[in-house]
Parts: C-alpha cells; sequence; structure tokens
C-alpha cells in the first residue's frame, strides 16, 4: 500500500508540477461593503482562482488566504513607497512584518513594489529602482529570494510609439530609472510587471484602433495589423502591447526578461460617453483573454511563450472616482453574484465564474486525438462512467467525433466524482468551463436535462451529511481513481504509440 501511495502521490505531483500559463484576479478594495477577508478568500476557493494579486499586504487578508494554497502577489502601496526606498532597514521591516511572518502558512510567490509609479507618482520615481532593490535584499536576507520574486509594475503608456511594436521604446526621461531595475530583475530571474488596457487603447484611438482588433475578434488577413519591420501579424491589441514591451526592453539590452501582465480587463458599465463599456464587450474581452492566456498562445514575437495575466478585477468598486466605468470593471459585485457569465467553452483549466456551481468538463480544443480516445477509453472503462449513450441511434451518438464523445465522458466522470478538484484532467486533454456543453437531445450531467448518469446513481465524493468515515472512504475511492486513471491512461498512450 506504501508504494502504491508513493506512486500516486508522484502522479499527482507530475500533474501539477508546472502549472504553465495562468490566469490571476486582482483583489481591490475600494467598496463601499467590502466583503470580509474570509467571503474574498472563500469567494477565490469557489472559482477555483489560484493567483491573486493585493493592492498592499493587509494582514487579514493574508490571515484568510493562509494554507489556501492560492498564490499570492503582496505590494508596497504608492504611500509607502519614499520610505521603503529611502531606508534598507524600513525595507527589510516591511519584508519581515509583511512577507516573513507569514511564511509558510501564506503562499506568496511576489512583491510588486507600488503600482505605475512613473507615470502617477512621478516624484517618487527616483527611489523607485532603489525600494526594489531593498526589497529584494531583505528577501535575501530571510533565504526567501528564489522563492519570492521582486517586481514593479508600469503602466503601458512609458512605452512610446508602440506600433509598430519593433520601434517601441521605453520614454527616455525613465531610462536612469528603468535601467537598474530592469537589470535587477534579469540578474534574479524576475519579470517585468506591465498593465495593458486595450479599453483605452480603443477608446483614445479616436477610431484608428477597430473595436474587434481591442475584443480579441477573429480577423479577416486583410484586416491584421502587419509590423513592416518584422512581418508579425497581429490580431489584437494586448499582444502588441506586449511585444512593444519585449521589444523596448531589447532596446536597453535585456533580451530575457517575461511580461507578467498585471492588470488587464474590460468595464461593463459606462455613462453616455462611454458606449462600449458594456456587459457583452466586458464579457467577450475577458473570455477571449482567458483562452488566450490559457492556451499558451504567446505573442507573435514570442509564440508559444506564455504571458500570465491577473484580471481587473475582482470587485466592482462603487468607491473609484472619475468616468462611471472606473466603478464597474469587477467580475462579481460585493455580494459575490457574478456581474456577467464569463464564455469559456474550451479555454483550458479557467475561472468558473459561476456561483451556482454550473461547471463541466470537456475536451480540449486541438487536444491530441490518440490522447483523447485513450483517455475516452479510460472513462467508458476502469472510470465505470456509463457511456452507453453516445452508442449510434443514442442521444449523445452524433455528432459521431472522439472529442464529443470524450467531452460527455470526461463530464460524467467529473460530476461522478463530485467535480473534486483533479477529476477533470485526463493527462492534460481535459478543461473545465462554465457553458452547458449539452446539446439537441443530449443532455450533459450537472445540466438541467436527463441523461446525466452517476455511479451506482450517486456521486462517489461524501454528501453534506455524510458521516466521516463514509467521507473518508469517498476521498480514498477518489484517490484510487485518480491513480488508476494515470495508469490506465499511461498505459493506453504507449499502446497506441508503440502499438
Amino acid at each position: 500500500m506504501a508504494v502504491v501511495l508513493l506512486v500516486l502521490l508522484l502522479a499527482i505531483s507530475t500533474a501539477y508540477a508546472d502549472e504553465g500559463a495562468f490566469i490571476g484576479v486582482n483583489v481591490g478594495t475600494a467598496l463601499s461593503d467590502m466583503p470580509s477577508p474570509t467571503q474574498v478568500a472563500a469567494l477565490l476557493k469557489s472559482q477555483q482562482i489560484r493567483h491573486v494579486r493585493l493592492y498592499d499586504a493587509d494582514p487579514a487578508m493574508l490571515v484568510a488566504l493562509a494554507n489556501t494554497g492560492i498564490r499570492v502577489t503582496v505590494s508596497v502601496p504608492n504611500e509607502q513607497l519614499l520610505a521603503v526606498g529611502q531606508s534598507n532597514a524600513t525595507a527589510a521591516n516591511w519584508v519581515a512584518r509583511n512577507v516573513v511572518a507569514h511564511i509558510p502558512a501564506v503562499n506568496i510567490t511576489a512583491v510588486a513594489v507600488g503600482s505605475e509609479v512613473l507615470t502617477s507618482l512621478p516624484n517618487a520615481a527616483p527611489v523607485l529602482a532603489t525600494a526594489v532593490r531593498f526589497v529584494h535584499s531583505a528577501l535575501v536576507a530571510a533565504n526567501l529570494d528564489r522563492q519570492i520574486k521582486v517586481s514593479t509594475p508600469h503602466s503601458s503608456s512609458i512605452i512610446l510609439d508602440s506600433f509598430p511594436p519593433s520601434q517601441a521604446f521605453f520614454n527616455r526621461s525613465w531610462e536612469p530609472v528603468l535601467n537598474p531595475i530592469l537589470k535587477l530583475l534579469q540578474s534574479t530571474n524576475s519579470f517585468f510587471m506591465l498593465n495593458v488596457y486595450p479599453y483605452y487603447d480603443y477608446m483614445q484611438s479616436n477610431g484608428v484602433v477597430p473595436l474587434d482588433y481591442a475584443l480579441f475578434r477573429p480577423l479577416p488577413p486583410n484586416k491584421e495589423a502587419v509590423d513592416a519591420n518584422t512581418l508579425l501579424h497581429y490580431t489584437n491589441v494586448f499582444d502588441a502591447v506586449v511585444d512593444a514591451a519585449y521589444f523596448a526592453m531589447a532596446s536597453l539590452n535585456v533580451t530575457n526578461v517575461p511580461v507578467v501582465v498585471m492588470e488587464s480587463g474590460w468595464p461593463h458599465k459606462g455613462d453616455a460617453n462611454e458606449p462600449d463599456a458594456t456587459v457583452d464587450n466586458a464579457n467577450t474581452y475577458n473570455s477571449n483573454l482567458i483562452r488566450h492566456v490559457l492556451n499558451n498562445t504567446g505573442t507573435p514575437k514570442h509564440p508559444g511563450v506564455a504571458v500570465n495575466t491577473y484580471i481587473y478585477e475582482l470587485y466592482d468598486e462603487d468607491l473609484r472616482p472619475g468616468a462611471m466605468s472606473e466603478r464597474f470593471w469587477g467580475l462579481f459585485t460585493a455580494d459575490g453574484v457574478p456581474a456577467y457569465t464569463l464564455h469559456l467553452t474550451g479555454s483550458g483549466l479557467v475561472l468558473a465564474n459561476d456561483t451556482t456551481n454550473k461547471t463541466y468538463c470537456i475536451a480540449k480544443d486541438e487536444a491530441d486525438a490518440k490522447m483523447l480516445q485513450a483517455a475516452l477509453d479510460w472513462a467508458c472503462g476502469p472510470g465505470k462512467v456509463e457511456c452507453s449513450v453516445m452508442q449510434q441511434g443514442q442521444p449523445c451518438y452524433d455528432p459521431d467525433t472522439v472529442a464529443a464523445h470524450a467531452s460527455y465522458a470526461f463530464n460524467a466522470y467529473y460530476h461522478q466524482m463530485g467535480m473534486v478538484s483533479g477529476s477533470c484532467y485526463f493527462n492534460g486533454v481535459a478543461a473545465i468551463t462554465t457553458t452547458d456543453p449539452s446539446h439537441d437531445t443530449c443532455k450533459f450531467p450537472g445540466s438541467n436535462g436527463k441523461n446525466g448518469s452517476f455511479l451506482n446513481g450517486t456521486s462517489l465524493a461524501p454528501s453534506s451529511n455524510s458521516t466521516a468515515d463514509a467521507s473518508g472512504t469517498a476521498q480514498w475511492d477518489y484517490c484510487i481513481a485518480l491513480f488508476i486513471q494515470f495508469i490506465g491512461i499511461l498505459l493506453s498512450s504507449c499502446i497506441t504509440y508503440f502499438g
């Protein structure tokens, strides 16, 4: 049994060792009725959000995030930047109080020093590089520098002549500040934090930037933007801005610092002067952004290189000043109700923006057909999914494709396991979505239809009134099933490949 458990743990760790691209969420607090830290943490967990960025290092929020496994970026607020940047001791004290005191219970992975300092607080710019260096030195002293990266978020407006991207460069007046920061990021294997807002690029372009280009909507080839210097084709604003940052860094001889987008999103409500701040556009932008990032699309300059991104933001913030749209960037209202339900079919392991717990497990777009077939065979065999509804003449036979049949089988298994974490993996060819994949007379488990089949009519996950023993048995059943799934898919893949 010990050997079996060890192999099982190795299988699970292999499945989750490399998260690859991720989507995170910013947690702003400018709400008149801000939810409690425990409510925020509960919402994050229920939505399977595993990366968050805080605009400070609120101790109550960090306590609520303890032992959740959620990866947290804490921030030195702009109002504390001068003190941190002028005193090594103050920086060390900040790190001791806001980082070291919460490790390892809180999975802190980065410190953001300030926010858009060069453009929003230019008087503090002279101490920005020093502040970043002091914070990093404090992490080195605490032996946390390998675990926790340090950087500072920049507005994309510090990049001049951003199109074509190959001609982009940073505002020359900021080079004395940016040069030492970039060198530090390079030497510490950290990343360049960039805020990317295609909404504002679109609004300020006076019609030059098409709405479809800002929203990631498909463009015909003759509508794509082409960089005449590189002949790279750009189909969206987001990629163009990110590549502009890469070219701007290259102009300062920095070529190996990855870009992480710390803020991006689209408002879902605006005033009369903001006709494109709508629910439909916000849904379109964020859904396409999530799909674009999690599919490891990369950018034209760096295809296949993940651009990890944090959505702005978790909640609508009614206390934010300015135009009406400033208060409506949230995915949720203060009481945890979704502002809209994201359209995320086939986008990978996703933000499940659905508090009704209506999530489904389907085959990933463009998944390898042999891997899908192996996973389908396992689900309908050792996985004990009732697959008769996919036989000819039955409700889920059409469309008669491996992907369609695999989606039904994956989802049936996912729901028969009680939708527990890890039950929608299938060696990486499955993904969670909030869009009901049911079609015609084929109703998927979890929808309001009748076709959902469960093992022995029940879920293997314990119900709310299960006894402790039943809960333990169910969880062990799940672990054994996951182990069998891993071995079954591995063997099937080997047979398919070598046979």
